[in-house]
């Protein structure tokens, strides 16, 4: 995989053609800017920016504008990598109100190699796909555990609704341990792309460090070699990226995302 060629394509596919991620909502194009749309529970923000020292701050007011005409939208997202410009576009956006999240890593490797990799569940453990209402709540569940308790509802809804409306556009896999919801994970399809996206990947802390998370992502891949996907990207957390990196994913760029509260 060459990393420069592969970032290019991501970039045009991802993000200056970028489709919706969901059923319920839509892209919109602003000049140089391309963002996201739609009710207030489903992501709304900035997904690609071509900007310069001379147009970026108007673009920044732009986006607040059109966002902030939404009155169920509470917040939206810049999201901002480590190559975009103008250089200054993150203190650029601070400036204009925005506040800065955590930095993750932008994630990318062939699905096929991914594909192939051995990655056994624990003995009692098997993986669910999600297909109604009932496992929507256990990856809500699960991302309460795994990440902050009270986020799971807005993960829930989200989930339920991309699975009805539009169900060949997402995988979700639950890691049951008999009763127990321990894992959970999603992958976007982005028909039209060479790329398909691995989500909300979470394990419950007492059963971390079992190869479950491995499992699933070696599950999803094999899902998207099936659908003829060639790569797999993540928006990888500390947590996960030594993981992913010994799996074989290269680390492309940095991503940042910058919160606007609209009310």
């Amino acid at each position: 995989m060459d990393d420069d060629l592969t970032l290019a394509l991501f970039d045009r596919q991802m993000r200056r053609e970028a489709r919706p991620d969901h059923a319920l909502t839509r892209v919109e194009r602003d000049g140089d800017v391309v963002r996201q749309a739609g009710p207030g529970e489903m992501w709304n923000g900035v997904l690609w920016s071509g900007l310069d020292e001379g147009s970026a701050d108007a673009a920044i007011a732009r986006q607040v504008a059109a966002y902030g005409a939404r009155p169920d939208v509470e917040s939206f997202e810049w999201k901002l990598y480590s190559h975009d410009r103008p250089r200054d576009l993150g203190a650029r956006l601070v400036a204009a109100g925005f506040e800065a999240g955590e930095p993750e890593a932008l994630m990318v490797a062939d699905a096929e190699e991914i594909a192939a990799i051995e990655a056994p569940l624990p003995e009692g453990v098997v993986l669910a796909p999600v297909t109604d209402a009932d496992g929507a709540a256990l990856v809500g569940a699960v991302h309460d555990q795994a990440f902050s308790p009270g986020t799971g509802a807005r993960v829930t809804t989200r989930l339920l609704a991309q699975v009805e409306a539009a169900p060949e556009s997402v995988l979700a896999l639950v890691a049951m341990a008999g009763e127990r919801p321990v894992c959970a994970a999603r992958m976007d399809f982005a028909e039209g792309t060479d790329f398909a996206g691995l989500w909300g990947g979470g394990t419950v802390a007492e059963w971390r460090g079992r190869g479950i998370y491995r499992a699933l992502i070696a599950s999803r891949a094999r899902a998207a070699v099936e659908r003829g996907y060639r790569y797999l990207f993540v928006d990888a957390s500390d947590q996960s990226r030594p993981i992913l990196a010994r799996l074989g994913f290269a680390q492309l760029a940095t991503t940042t995302p910058y919160e606007y509260r609209l009310r």
